[in-house]
Order: C-alpha cells, then sequence, then structure tokens
C-alpha cells in the first residue's frame, strides 16, 4: 500500500470510528489488537473539579480502524486494563503524562512498552513541546482540526463531531511512528527513545509525595528556615486532603494562602482573617487544622534548609554549563533541554562534591552531556 493510500485508509478510519460500548465488545476488539503488534492510544479527559482527572474516551487505532472505548460503562475498564499490561503490543501515545496518570488511576495499568511520539520527534530536531496536529503537519503534511479540545468528555451521548475530533487524534500515528521510527533508527537514536520512555513509565509509576509538594509552590524559595517547615508541612496536609476529597488543590487552599500563614507563622485562627484570599468558608473548615499544624511544627523546633542560592561563582559555571548543552544540542540538532534542562544543571552543581549524575544524565546522556557537566563542576 502507498503512503497516499494508507494514509486515506486512516482517515476514512476517522470518519467512521467503531464505539466499544461492552465489555464483550472490547474483548472482541482485543482479538485484532493483539494481531497488531502496535497500536495508537490517546485518551480524553476532564479535570476541573477533582484532583484526579476523570476519564472520557479511549480511543485506539492500528492505522486501518479506530475503536472508542466508552470508560463509563459498566466492565468496559478490565479489558481495557489487559490490553495496556500486554507486553507483546507496543503502545504509541503523543505526550503521554497527563494519559499515563489517568491510565493508572482509572485502570491500575500503564501502557507497556511505551512509544512517545513527541520525544521522538524531540530527538530529530523539532521543539520538545511539538503537539500532535503540528507534527502531523510536519510529517504528513495534513491539517488536523484541533478546535474541540476542550469539550466536556463526560457528558452522553457524545456528539458525532466530538467523536470524529477524537478520532483523528490517533488514525494516523501509526503512520507518523513509521516514519519517526526509519529516522530514529538511521541514527542510531531508537535506544535514546526508547531508554526516555522507560524513565517515564517509572516516573508514572512513582507516588506523589506530599512532603515534597511544597516545591511546587511560587516563592516557597523566598522563605526559609522554620517558616519553610511550616510551609512543608501545610502543603503535606493540602496534598493528602486534596486527594482525600478529590478535589484540586486551589479549591482546599490557594497557593498564596499557604505562604502567607508559613511567612506570618500563623498558629492562631484569629490570625487567619487577615488574609484576603482566604475563602471564609475554607476559613471556617480548615482553620484550626492548619494553626494545629503551625504550632506542631513551631513547637517542634523544625526547620528546612534554604534552597541553595547561585552567588557569582555559581553563576558563572551554570553560564559555562548552559554553554556546553547549546553547543552539543547544536552539534546534534536537537534542542538544549532534550540534553538537560536547568534542573539537571542545578541538581549537579548543588550536589555537593563527589555527588553522582542526577539520573536524566545517565544512560545516553552521561558521554554526551552528563560527564562533561560533571568535570564543569569538580
Amino acid at each position: 500500500m502507498t503512503q497516499e493510500a494508507a494514509l486515506n485508509t486512516a482517515l476514512e478510519a476517522a470518519d467512521r470510528p467503531i464505539m466499544l460500548e461492552s465489555a464483550a465488545q472490547v474483548s472482541r476488539a482485543a482479538k485484532a489488537w493483539r494481531r497488531a503488534g502496535l497500536l495508537a492510544l490517546d485518551t480524553e479527559f476532564v479535570r476541573e473539579r477533582t484532583y484526579h482527572a476523570d476519564l472520557g474516551l479511549v480511543q485506539i487505532s492500528d492505522g486501518q480502524t479506530v475503536w472508542l472505548i466508552d470508560p463509563l460503562l459498566d466492565g468496559v475498564l478490565a479489558p481495557l486494563a489487559e490490553l495496556l499490561a500486554d507486553e507483546g503490543i507496543v503502545k504509541l501515545l503523543h505526550s503521554p503524562s497527563e494519559d499515563l496518570e489517568v491510565l493508572l488511576h482509572t485502570t491500575g495499568e500503564l501502557p507497556v512498552p511505551l512509544i512517545d511520539s513527541q520525544l521522538a520527534c524531540a530527538l530529530l530536531g523539532q521543539p520538545l513541546q511539538l503537539g500532535y496536529h503540528k507534527a502531523a503537519e510536519w510529517l504528513l503534511g495534513i491539517p488536523i482540526d484541533k478546535d474541540l479540545t476542550r469539550s466536556n468528555w463526560l457528558a452522553r451521548p457524545l456528539r458525532p463531531e466530538l467523536l470524529h475530533y477524537a478520532a483523528l487524534d490517533v488514525c494516523v500515528l501509526p503512520l507518523m511512528w513509521s516514519k519517526l521510527e526509519q529516522e530514529l533508527d538511521s541514527l542510531g537514536r531508537l535506544p535514546w527513545l526508547e531508554e526516555d520512555c522507560a524513565r517515564m513509565l517509572a516516573d508514572a509509576r512513582r507516588p506523589v509525595d506530599p512532603m515534597n509538594s511544597w516545591s511546587r509552590i511560587r516563592g516557597a524559595g523566598r522563605l526559609e528556615g522554620d517558616s519553610l517547615a511550616v510551609l512543608q508541612a501545610l502543603a503535606a496536609w493540602r496534598e493528602t486532603e486534596a486527594q482525600e476529597r478529590n478535589r484540586p488543590r486551589g479549591f482546599i487552599v490557594k497557593d498564596p494562602v499557604l505562604l502567607g500563614i508559613a511567612r506570618g507563622q500563623m498558629d492562631h485562627p484569629r490570625d487567619l482573617e487577615t488574609l484576603d484570599d482566604f475563602h471564609p468558608r475554607a476559613r471556617q473548615r480548615y482553620g484550626r487544622e492548619i494553626t494545629r499544624r503551625v504550632q506542631e511544627v513551631l513547637d517542634s523546633g523544625a526547620t528546612l534548609p534554604v534552597p541553595p542560592q547561585a552567588g557569582p561563582r555559581e553563576r558563572e559555571t551554570l553560564k559555562a554549563m548552559r554553554k556546553l548543552v547549546m553547543e552539543q544540542a547544536e552539534a546534534l540538532g536537537v534542542e538544549p533541554t532534550v540534553l538537560a534542562t536547568k534542573k539537571d544543571m542545578e541538581a549537579l552543581l548543588f550536589g555537593g562534591p563527589g555527588a553522582p549524575l542526577p539520573e536524566r544524565l545517565n544512560g545516553w546522556r552521561r558521554p554526551i552531556v552528563g560527564e562533561p557537566l560533571q568535570a564543569l563542576v569538580t
């Protein structure tokens, strides 16, 4: 089959996707999936008022047929989980980090083995955040509609135009991968992709540690000592509360409120009345618990080390590190962040004498940037 014919077949499959609405239908479709060897996969979900995203649709394609699974129906998640766990079927996703999260939470499984076509594009010189629609245009020369991304995928019935849009998100992925695989193989970069995808799965399996959740709060670096310890305790409490109630963190208490409480070391409920951003209902519900935890930290004498700050010498070293990474990236024809991020370089710089390489700078990156960067800080 010519590429043009294959592309037409894939696009026609998106015009007439097969809706799977029972466990029996999913099980019958699984017979075709096992013959395919490689399946493109995508999800549609809603995450507006919940901590965990709610799965609304699962799309699967072998390049010739598109199947749409309704995960809200009884009995369909078990055969879907079996597919995800079947290591004999390669799963192809584009920018899958959120898909992995929602699939693991909903089915208990992750798609193994995994190929991330966005990362594959990045290893061939495309922007690291290249969207599916732009990737399809780059690889196949076709435009794909992207106007329905913010639809309510939990509403039933799903409109025909939504189903078509969802089908388009997977129908040409196998064709895209065929071109990507060939190019990566010619450059010897397939092992790079396999390593990074395996790391992505390992990261997805790693549970969130509430005690580290303070680090995502903007402005946390301006606190120190016992105030930072208070913020750590409050952020950990909020993370656990958000998980248990399945509500976004900001629905519990907003970041600026936590920062204000930690900065002011507010250990009495009346202190919280000075915080304009603290909704009265939330203050009434959580005020005593929050101030109790502040008091516990202060009574314990706990402190948290101030995050390291770059002085003149460290700034010069970081400048040299960035220059090295940029030169290597230019030689390979990739974005610098594909090789090393600012976070990677700072972790190495502030790791102290004899500190091991950050995990991401091992593997295929080690001889390219890992060891050269390490030499700059020793």
